[in-house]
């Protein structure tokens, strides 16, 4: 063999070996508790005037139950839509958040509903909720249905960079575009579409000396379920995109950074313990590190008390995958 058919040949090798050997590795790591196989159940005894049933909520955390009216001591970064309420001294519960059976073991179920609370002379209210699960937790018991939001401390402390969101799902997503809006004033319907939401961003916080949080975004990973799925979607995954996502080809206006001003502001504590809003205000640089994490899954994009009934959303096997 002359020179140039040698030099032909290693060079052949070598593409063959840059094609066939993958220059990164992605690794897989599941979020705790996210295969909701373990479940804390609560049973809450609600008011006398409201029947004085016992009701049983349900939190995602270290097996356990919990007898009586109690606050949840979370085992887990997990939060949910379900609430112990207490209103003008009435014990209420709400439950939009339920294990099911799954292909394997048990899932997580959301789903929209309404949830009163009705006693002459003391209090009626009726509100939308949303089926929800999200990192973080309530502030209980809720005591204040007007401002939901701030009745939840919002996202969990994270350094890592993960490059996607990773998960199966299942979805009804109901084709009927009619939206509710049942707030504890006023209740109204009107036409529009209803996907589910499924986000996890990053934000590197910052606190002030008057206690007041301000966020850059990091990292986001967001997406829109506009329609109902065939059986269960598995490994589905929502990249990560760093920096500023507004100048991204994949960009959608849902996307955008969540300020104090934002319809959909969310709290945390401050190191003095009180709940602030969180302002997050710029976009950090692409290769920032994160301070905390925020990740929500939902069966409603609306909002607050608003959503499509019909809509139904299954969830499993939350995971983080990670490039190297």
């Amino acid at each position: 063999m002359n020179k140039i058919a040698k030099k032909t040949a290693l060079v052949a090798a070598l593409l063959a070996f840059v094609v066939q050997t993958p220059l990164f590795s992605q690794t897989l790591k599941r979020v705790s508790y996210g295969d909701f196989e373990q479940w804390i159940v609560r049973d809450i005894e609600e008011s006398f005037l409201l029947g004085g049933n016992t009701r049983r909520i349900y939190d995602i955390g270290k097996t356990d139950t919990i007898k009586g009216n109690q606050v949840l001591r979370s085992t887990s970064i997990w939060g949910t839509a379900n609430a112990y309420a207490k209103v003008a001294g009435v014990v209420k519960t709400s439950v939009s958040v339920t294990p099911e059976k799954g292909p394997t073991g048990y899932c997580v179920k959301l789903v929209n509903r309404l949830a009163s609370c009705k006693v002459i002379g003391l209090v009626d209210v009726e509100v939308l909720a949303g089926g929800s699960i999200f990192w973080g937790h309530n502030i209980e018991p809720i005591s204040n249905v007007r401002t939901p939001y701030k009745n939840m401390n919002w996202g969990v402390p994270f350094t890592q960079r993960p490059s996607a969101l990773v998960l199966d799902y299942k979805a009804n997503i109901s084709k009927s575009c009619i939206i509710t809006r049942c707030t504890s004033t006023s209740k109204s319907t009107y036409k529009g579409d209803d996907p589910a939401e499924m986000f996890l961003i990053l934000q590197s916080r910052t606190e002030d000396e008057k206690g007041n949080i301000t966020a850059k975004r990091v990292g986001t990973a967001w997406t829109y379920i506009r329609q109902s799925s065939q059986g269960w979607v598995k490994n589905f995954r929502i990249p990560m995109i760093y920096g500023d996502a507004s100048k991204t080809a994949g960009y959608k206006p849902y996307m955008g950074l969540i300020g104090k001003d934002h319809d959909r502001c969310f709290y945390a504590k401050n190191k003095k313990g009180k709940l602030v809003k969180i302002d997050e205000n710029a976009w950090a640089e692409a290769d920032a590190k994160p301070t905390h994490a925020i990740l929500m899954i939902t069966s409603t994009s609306q909002g607050a008390y608003c959503g499509n009934l019909e809509n139904v959303l299954w969830v499993d096997n939350v995971r983080l995958e990670y490039t190297e």
